[in-house]
């Protein structure tokens, strides 16, 4: 019997490649928000981190988010989604 395809998505920050659910989603909505899409289904373009905090600061400073959602961030997002991973993290 055939095994079934496991989607895989490439973190942001440290380029490597993992199974789609291991990974946290950021998404930005129609609407121009940024947040965590937990369950992975929200509408919007979006873009992957692991869940180490470090990857996050890695994407964040060589502008990989920019060129993911094809337009500039402001810092307030980028502080908003820092808090949220924390949080997450914290959460376990």
């Amino acid at each position: 019997m055939k095994q079934k395809k496991i989607p895989e998505r490439v973190c942001l920050g440290c380029q490597k490649l993992f199974p789609k659910r291991e990974l946290i989603r950021v998404v930005r909505s129609p609407e121009g928000e940024y947040s965590i899409d937990h369950t992975g289904k929200k509408s919007g373009r979006g873009a992957y981190l692991c869940h180490d905090l470090e990857c996050f600061e890695l994407a964040r400073k060589a502008r990989r988010f920019e060129r993911s959602f094809q337009g500039q961030i402001d810092d307030t997002v980028y502080e908003s989604l820092a808090r949220e991973l924390a949080q997450e993290r914290s959460d376990g």
